[in-house]
């Protein structure tokens, strides 16, 4: 049974919502990782300005993100540019601070940037997963979206740096 939008618009949460296509699952994923860092915002501690002043940059991108595979491209090659500037300046500000794998614990906002990390990789997936079923976007989202997912991660050791926390590493017994 195909759904439709019901007379009832408080019974419809999103326009798309009933779509079979991936792509309204693909936007509602970049809208949970603009939530996520939503909730990092309400933790970070004071003093990390730059931190805060990212995320809040980082935002309004995540939504271009959001709407470029179903409208107009809304990521280019500026954003790529400045978010691995910033990944950049925080792998220096905490260089030879991780070597290997770490499990993702720490204080508040650690545990919530690890999500945020996951999600952007279940983005770069759902943006797989588009192509394959023949959807066509600018590759600046596929590009935009790893480095997002890398970007997250320098952030939580950044994070841990500054408040004395120490990785725990993992080793795996699997490689």
């Amino acid at each position: 049974m195909r759904r439709k939008k019901p007379e009832d618009l408080r019974e419809w949460c999103y326009p798309f919502i009933f779509e079979t296509r991936l792509t309204c699952d693909y936007e509602i994923l970049t809208d949970e990782l603009c939530c996520h860092i939503g909730v990092v915002l309400s933790m970070l501690p004071q003093g990390f300005d730059d931190i805060r002043h990212d995320l809040e940059q980082l935002q309004p991108l995540i939504y271009n993100l959001n709407g470029s595979v179903r409208g107009k491209n809304g990521i280019f090659e500026r954003d790529i540019e400045w978010l691995k500037a910033r990944y950049s300046h925080y792998q220096q500000e905490t260089a030879g601070r991780v070597t290997g794998f770490v499990l993702p614990r720490g204080p508040a906002p650690v545990p919530q940037l690890h999500l945020c990390r996951c999600t952007g990789k279940k983005i770069v997936r759902m943006l797989v997963r588009l192509e394959q079923e023949g959807r066509t976007f600018d590759e600046t989202l596929p590009r935009f979206a790893n480095v997002l997912a890398n970007f997250f991660f320098v952030l939580t050791v950044a994070i841990k740096d500054r408040l004395g926390t120490e990785e725990v590493p993992y080793i795996s017994i699997n490689y």
